[in-house]
């Protein structure tokens, strides 16, 4: 199958991992910034096939994870109120809240349903005309341009009934917000591909010049991320700190240029929290001033919520790079896919299901081998 089974050939895996092992000299933190990748390097077994010297840090990219706890709350009320229907992607209705979940709204009877495009929300509303339809829009600049379609839509169809929980989170402000803390161990990032093949990538030069880090677009397939960690670490031995981009068969610098002139004009720079990790400046979207009218949180009052994180989750270190899952003492304990904690347990790209469901319960730095005579 082409664009598939030529990157994830084990041959050429195995002479890019030696090439890796050849020119590394000493220690090099990455961030792999999207949880996708993260599932790819867990399930091929990428970090075995990498020298000690390379850590690979988690980052913040799985959109379900930075959902901000306020935000689920909001939804969470929402959902519950009569007359309304409650649209949501599935991996969403198993994040817990304050002290419930999606699931647990609709056990109780609320109209909860899962939506495989924010255009079948549309479609309901259509069908529904004395129900309020709810979308739930979260994620990063990928799955933005299909929510904004739908409220455009939506406004171009004259709909009174359909209204967007809105929580889009930004990338490059989240690689500057790292890079400035004075905890960042982070020496070079992989560039998610699907948030550059929608906004191309002329936002990252001015980051990797400021931040004197190198910054590799990537994709997923197994080639894909170890040649983005290749290019990373000849960059940082040769104490280069550019924008490369591997991706090339999916991302040009300019991006999708006909997505991001429906993004201006459905949404709006915003100041966003991100679960975790707090609020980073600019660092979201809102419904713009033309679209607020389809603003869920402008629709129902929910302004009066009070939000509870559980003391025992650390998802926020995990998702920062602070911690690996298996540093927190509830992994695979407590907190496993079916009792999680938090939404790095939950998402089908959060880091800690990523350790959970490709067997990394402990780190392979404390796995002793005793051998038998």
């Amino acid at each position: 199958m082409k664009y598939l089974t030529e990157f994830r050939d084990g041959a050429i895996a195995q002479k890019l991992a030696a090439e890796i092992r050849q020119m590394t000299t000493r220690h090099w933190a990455i961030m792999e910034v999207c949880g996708g990748q993260t599932h790819s390097i867990m399930r091929n077994g990428i970090d075995q096939l990498l020298p000690s010297e390379i850590e690979l840090i988690h980052g913040p990219g799985c959109p379900v994870c930075v959902t901000p706890l306020e935000m689920i709350d909001k939804a969470l009320a929402i959902a519950a109120l009569p007359n309304v229907i409650f649209c949501s992607f599935g991996d969403m209705l198993r994040v817990p809240g304050s002290d419930r979940d999606l699931f647990r709204v609709k056990s109780e009877g609320g109209d909860v349903r899962v939506v495989y495009s924010p255009l079948d929300a549309v479609q309901l509303a259509v069908q529904h005309p004395t129900k309020q339809v709810v979308f739930f829009g979260i994620g990063f600049e990928t799955t933005a341009p299909a929510n904004a379609m739908a409220v455009h839509l939506a406004k171009k169809q004259g709909l009174t009934n359909f209204s967007m929980l809105v929580s889009h989170v930004l990338v490059p402000p989240a690689i500057d917000a790292i890079m400035r803390s004075p905890t960042n161990r982070v020496q070079a990032f992989l560039a998610a591909g699907h948030v550059n093949s929608v906004m191309g990538f002329w936002q990252y030069p001015p980051l990797a010049s400021q931040h004197r880090v190198p910054i590799v677009i990537t994709g997923f397939e197994p080639l894909d991320v170890l040649e983005g960690i290749r290019r990373c670490v000849r960059q940082l031995e040769a104490g280069e700190h550019e924008v490369e981009n591997a991706y090339e068969r999916v991302v040009t610098f300019d991006g999708n240029r006909a997505a991001q002139a429906l993004l201006e004009e459905v949404f709006a720079e915003s100041d966003r929290a991100w679960r975790g990790i707090g609020v980073i400046p600019r660092s979201g979207w809102k419904l713009s001033d033309a679209y607020a009218d389809y603003d869920a949180e402008n629709r129902f009052d929910v302004s009066d919520i009070h939000t509870h994180e559980s003391p025992e989750c650390r998802s926020g270190e995990v998702l920062q790079g602070a911690i690996k899952p298996t540093d927190c003492p509830a992994f695979g304990k407590q907190c496993t896919p079916r009792t999680p904690f938090g939404a790095t347990m939950v998402s089908s790209e959060g880091a800690c299901a990523a350790y959970f469901n490709y067997g990394r319960v402990v780190q392979l730095e404390r796995v002793r081998v005793r051998v038998h005579a």
